[in-house]
């Protein structure tokens, strides 16, 4: 930070006193660029879903659109991108908040995993393979993990490509709304 200020006060000088150094200004340009991400490439989203995954008895997974997530262990939950053009690898970030923290947090494989000082955001950073251009991920419930409103913000290239909202509803609230929904029937 301190070469950084250094070197806007002594351009700022150049500037004023009419000296211009230009192989100075051209490095001090030339770190300054270095130091930014390059995120020239163009991002397209041509779909993007939140849902469960089942698995049925053969052991094939299937994926269900829903914003309502049954809060019952064993459970999984994520989201499924499809990028435009795009081949190869994809580095993505994950952006997880929940109303409260829960009991544990772990992911499957010691990802670039992060948490916020008070346990409610997880930032889980990886690099896979996009797959017909589908990137991916996925959450397992485990006990305490807290009921209720949760959101998932999905980036690209620091580009914001998915934006979930979702709630993790407890077993007796799902009775009772299917309950509900048949008396009004």
């Amino acid at each position: 930070m301190r070469i950084w200020a250094a070197t806007v006060v002594i351009s700022s000088s150049l500037l004023i006193s009419g000296v211009v150094h230009a192989p100075a200004l051209a490095d001090n340009m030339k770190i300054l660029s270095q130091s930014q991400p390059n995120n020239t490439q163009q991002i397209n989203v041509s779909k993007a879903e939140f849902g469960v995954v089942n698995v049925d008895a053969e052991g094939k997974f299937t994926f269900a659109p829903t914003i309502k997530v049954p809060l019952e262990q064993g459970n999984r939950y994520g989201w499924r991108i499809q990028l435009q053009d795009i081949k190869g690898e994809v580095t993505w970030r994950e952006v997880l908040r929940l109303p409260k923290p829960p009991e544990t947090w772990a992911t499957d494989n010691g990802e670039n995993f992060t948490l916020s000082p008070d346990g409610t955001e997880a930032v889980t950073k990886r690099t896979q393979v996009a797959k017909d251009g589908v990137i991916e991920n996925f959450w397992t419930i485990a006990p305490g993990d807290p009921p209720g409103k949760h959101i998932i913000y999905v980036y690209v290239n620091d580009r914001l490509v998915g934006n979930f909202e979702f709630e993790l509803v407890p077993k007796e609230r799902q009775q009772s709304e299917i309950s509900g929904k048949k008396a009004r029937i």
